[in-house]
């Protein structure tokens, strides 16, 4: 057995681990000593796990944050951050360090951190594809074969996608990440790259359904994802200029509907929106995709205050929970906004809850379980992202004793049947997502 001294030792080393994080490049050792170093020196606040293994057999490491880091509590948001699933896009995967850092640092000391991590759960994934950033030999500003995962696979194109069939191979690090997605109630995420200073939104592919014949894919959420993009380019020191990393390419406001800019099926993005329920939003935060490590402190500089503001915005909006007539949670419940339906509806989770991102204004909630009779609240949502909450509006039905089964979204290009109605299946595309939800629960 080791002396009360070593232990001791051991733990003054991990707590300095946590305490000196360095801008330079970390290698997976060290990224793995220095997340380890900090659940040790934080263990009330952290949780410290690995979501599955790269084709290499390196872990996934998340490090999630917040007053209960171990499990999801009802009321509190989930929110994602993901870097480095090119492994030749550095800059996100040291500055999600560097997040960790001032996080863990700052929390019971800043009221802003304290109360953010009181009411968030914060997960960070630094790396993605740790195999292709180790792959990655001889850093360059444009491209490396290091993008890959070690079977030669873009991790960006290899998600299921709505819009098309996507033949692509799902890769292990694709299907850890998609496990990671159905076992959390994610509410908003964004993954980080480079090679570009923007910040792109949903949808990345699209068709006439969605508008991609004049250039843009629009969700049913155009309007909270454009303010989404918005919130982190105008927080960043220079995204906001859209000026693009040379004259041929401008984004005014440092934003871009995906699709707009280059049409990508498989994306991680789309996967998150369309079957995870999740928004998330793509933010390229250099031009040079691997930049020399002495850059690497302005690029925090530059980002620190947008990624704080960004995870803000996982309380935008409206959650609560549906309860049957004993006031027990009812999971699968569809819960949506009307005149915005999901393709695949959005349903409550296992606790019954619901958490819709909208901006602030009147809207219709519509509860509906499967089988009853629909309920419709109208509420008036504030900016509450100040208050580190969303509204929050219940949902009870008297007449319910009962679990609905499970209702999954078919991994098929949903989009593809409903293109083929032409324009006019608009005004009853809630009524068809509906019937097809009732069609797979009683199949």
């Amino acid at each position: 057995a080791r002396s009360g001294a070593a232990v001791v030792e051991e733990r003054l080393c991990l707590v300095s681990v946590a305490a000196t994080l360095d801008f330079k490049y970390h290698d997976a050792k060290e990224l793995e000593k220095y997340l380890k170093g900090v659940h040790a020196a934080y263990p009330s606040l952290t949780h410290l796990h690995s979501i599955g293994r790269s084709v290499g057999g390196k872990d996934l490491w998340v490090l999630v944050l917040g007053r209960f880091p171990t499990h999801h509590k009802i009321g509190i948001p989930e929110f994602k951050y993901v870097a480095n699933m090119h492994g030749d896009e550095t800059v996100g995967r040291e500055i999600l360090l560097h997040l960790i850092d001032f996080l863990v640092t700052n929390y019971r000391h800043d009221p802003v951190i304290t109360r953010l991590l009181n009411n968030t759960r914060i997960h960070i994934m630094p790396t993605m594809n740790p195999d292709g950033f180790e792959a990655t030999k001889k850093p360059d500003c444009y491209y490396t074969p290091g993008r890959y995962n070690m079977n030669g696979e873009d991790l960006n194109r290899n998600f299921p996608d709505a819009f098309e069939n996507n033949n692509a191979s799902i890769q292990p690090e694709t299907q850890a990440v998609m496990n990671w997605i159905k076992n959390e109630t994610f509410v908003l995420s964004a993954n980080l790259h480079g090679g570009a200073l923007v910040a792109s939104y949903t949808f990345d592919n699209g068709n006439s359904v969605t508008g991609s014949s004049k250039g843009y894919s629009r969700s049913p959420d155009d309007d909270v994802f454009i303010h989404l993009a918005k919130t982190y380019s105008s927080n960043h020191a220079s995204m906001y200029k859209g000026t693009g990393c040379d004259n041929r390419q401008t984004f005014p406001g440092g934003i871009t509907n995906g699709y707009s800019w280059y049409q990508l099926e498989g994306g991680m993005q789309d996967y998150n929106y369309v079957w995870g329920q999740c928004f998330e939003i793509t933010l390229e935060l250099s031009c040079c995709k691997y930049p020399p490590a002495d850059q690497l402190e302005k690029f925090w500089k530059d980002n620190k205050v947008a990624l704080i503001e960004y995870i803000k915005q996982v309380h935008l909006g409206v959650k609560g929970q549906v309860t049957d007539k004993n006031g027990n949670p009812i999971p699968n419940a569809i819960v949506e906004a009307k005149g915005r339906p999901h393709i695949c509806p959005y349903r409550t989770n296992e606790q019954g809850e619901y958490f819709l991102l909208l901006l602030p204004g009147t809207y219709v909630i519509n509860a509906t379980v499967p089988g009853f009779k629909s309920m419709l609240k109208t509420v008036e949502i504030p900016d509450n992202t100040g208050n580190f909450s969303a509204l929050k509006q219940d949902f009870s039905f008297s007449e319910v004793s009962i679990r609905p089964r499970v209702a999954s979204c078919p991994k098929i290009p949903l989009y593809q049947e409903l293109s083929r109605a032409s324009a006019a299946v608009k005004p009853t595309l809630h009524v068809l997502v509906l019937m097809t939800a009732m069609l797979l629960i009683f199949k």
